[in-house]
């Protein structure tokens, strides 16, 4: 039993005793006490005044003495207001350390079958671009988010939807159908979708050019884009493509495998990835078969041009469409028949879509439709709302090609880690293929460190010059905290010190410190699991081996010639090292063995 359960059950037996109270212990939630108040646990006791009819103060008192008389792991308390502060009896957090050390899964629950199946979307990309900055943080929230929530015990399915129909592919073909003179990713020596990208680019420029010849001509801008030529192709191409059109579609086919052959390379670089992936050119059909049943079913309402809506005024939105007069979907309309099809393949109890904050509304008028259509979880789906990743010099925009690519960006990484860690002799004696691995590992590490260590729902500024650092709260810092105690290990166990008893060792202040923050590893990882947040789990572990380093700077491991003392902080340092790298885990990151 951890430290705080035993806490727990010692006052809900104590108020019991005293007051008659009958309190189930996992309602009590023990603390950490405030820096400024001698204690490890902090109990709140206002729970109980009204019944005792004492002032908190007097309660916290009795409460403090029936633990010290009545239960061995308390030590001594004190009480400010209606806050109990117990100090832990310090022997007692070696059994806590030794709990810990005992169970391998320790802050891990397994899922059985029984467990809810949690489905999380993530990604989310058109096959008319590679992938970049802002895919980058989604895809690392996404993954980093389903690992956090299998550590909480549930079942995860992870899935991608790609946006492969629509005009912006149509925009990408019909450029390279113009202007590519039938070259392909093998012929380029390009990645497909940074090919693909580039024609996405290159109509935006051609359409541009256009517009402004028309304007010339006295135009105003928007009878200039009605009247553009380049425009009224691909607005052809697109009917021609939802009309099935054999050359279209073949063209459509083998552009979209290029893409994905490219997406999937930087999936694997990543260190990302899904257990299902959906196309809306499965899905959209599939919506306006359900929006055309909620119709029937007068759920949905159809206007005098054939347009098909829904009144969601009472619900305090507005009226939202989902078939134009045209009979052509909306995004809406593609997110109900995704889901219908999701929901056809597996028995989701929870839906999380992983997508960026300017999508707020449209999740909201979702969860309404999807409720009013019969989807039980409906109602209750969690749109993870992330902010947007910004550079110094502003937005990103994909037409003007002024994105940072996830390639380039992870090999600028890459390449900056290895040349930092090698100014700061950290690769000394390490053969070339053990020097890549590290750099990768590394880079890789820096960068999702930097974007999963801030609430998600918060903006970043990237910066990629302030995230490869050794100090501070940054990847590289915690990879080599690892690495240096995976080091001391490795010695220790060249010198045949092995791991003996130290219950009767009185452990010192930083050595509790450390043993308490390794216990509240399983409470932070629940309490990911219930907001959503790797950020959460981002910041225990750079709290962790901060108070690792402060512990290691003041005590002697290897050279400790009290076998039991030894002992301890031999155990401490496995214990932490296998915290860190499961907590880095959950957040899709490496540790480095050595460095």
């Amino acid at each position: 039993m951890s430290i705080d359960n035993i806490i727990a059950a010692g006052v809900s037996r104590a108020v019991k005793e005293l007051y008659g109270i009958d309190t189930d212990a996992a309602s009590i939630v023990p603390q950490a006490t405030r820096k400024e108040f001698e204690g490890n646990l902090t109990i709140v006791v206002f729970p109980w005044v009204k019944a005792a009819r004492k002032s908190p103060e007097a309660v916290g008192k009795e409460i403090g003495d029936w633990l010290v008389d009545n239960e061995p792991a308390v030590d001594r308390y004190n009480v400010v207001k209606g806050f109990l502060n117990i100090v832990i009896e310090p022997t007692y957090w070696n059994s806590v350390l030794k709990h810990i050390a005992s169970d391998a899964d320790f802050g891990i629950t397994a899922a059985t079958d029984e467990s809810p199946l949690v489905m999380v979307e993530y990604s989310s990309p058109n096959t008319n671009k590679p992938l970049h900055l802002g895919h980058v943080r989604n895809n690392l929230l996404g993954f980093s988010l389903s690992e956090i929530l299998k550590a909480c015990g549930n079942r995860v399915v992870m899935t991608n939807i790609v946006n492969d129909r629509g005009i912006h592919i149509c925009k990408s073909m019909l450029a390279w159908q113009k202007w590519g003179d039938g070259v392909t990713p093998e012929k380029a020596g390009k990645k497909g979708d940074h090919l693909i990208g580039d024609f996405y680019v290159l109509f935006d420029r051609h359409y541009k050019q256009e517009l402004e010849e028309l304007m010339a001509q006295g135009m105003s801008k928007e009878e200039a884009e009605k009247a553009s030529p380049l425009m009224a192709e691909a607005r052809e191409m697109l009917r021609k493509w939802e009309a099935g059109d054999p050359e279209v579609r073949g063209c459509w086919k083998m552009m979209n495998e290029w893409v994905y052959s490219g997406f999937d390379e930087t999936y694997r670089r990543m260190g990302v990835g899904f257990d299902k992936i959906y196309y809306e050119s499965d899905t959209y059909l599939e919506g306006k078969e359900k929006v055309l049943e909620g119709l029937e079913k007068g759920i949905m309402y159809r206007k005098e041009d054939g347009s098909v809506w829904a009144d969601l005024t009472a619900d305090g939105l507005d009226h939202k469409l989902l078939l134009r007069s045209d009979g052509t979907s909306v995004y809406m309309t593609q997110d109900i028949g995704t889901a219908k099809l999701r929901y056809r393949d597996y028995p989701i109890d929870k839906m999380i879509y992983v997508v960026g904050n300017e999508q707020n509304y449209h999740f909201q008028v979702l969860s309404l439709l999807l409720d009013k259509l019969g989807f039980k979880w409906g109602k209750d789906l969690v749109h993870f709302s992330y902010g947007m990743v910004e550079l110094p010099e502003g937005k990103m925009k994909s037409r003007e090609g002024t994105v940072v690519d996830a390639d380039d960006l992870m090999e600028e990484m890459v390449s900056t880690a290895r040349e930092v860690s090698q100014q700061l002799g950290k690769l000394d004696g390490l053969s070339e293929s053990e020097i890549e691995e590290i750099a990768e590992t590394v880079g890789l590490g820096a960068l999702k460190y930097f974007l999963l260590k801030v609430d998600p729902r918060k903006n970043i500024t990237f910066d990629p010059k302030e995230t490869i650092d050794f100090n501070g709260n940054t990847g590289p810092f915690i990879q080599y905290t690892y690495a240096r105690i995976r080091s001391v290990l490795r010695k220790a166990e060249e010198q045949g010190l092995a791991i003996t008893d130290y219950t009767a060792v009185v452990p010192d202040e930083k050595e509790i410190a450390l043993i308490q923050w390794l216990n509240d590893f399983a409470g932070v990882v629940a309490e990911a699991g219930r907001n959503f947040s790797p950020a959460l789990i981002a910041n225990y572990v750079y709290e962790l081996v901060k108070l690792y380093n402060q512990f290691y700077h003041d005590h002697s491991i290897l050279k400790e010639e009290d076998a039991a003392v030894r002992s301890l902080r031999l155990e401490l340092s496995a214990v932490t090292a296998r915290t860190v790298k499961k907590g880095m885990s959950l957040l899709g990151i490496k540790v480095p063995e050595r460095m």
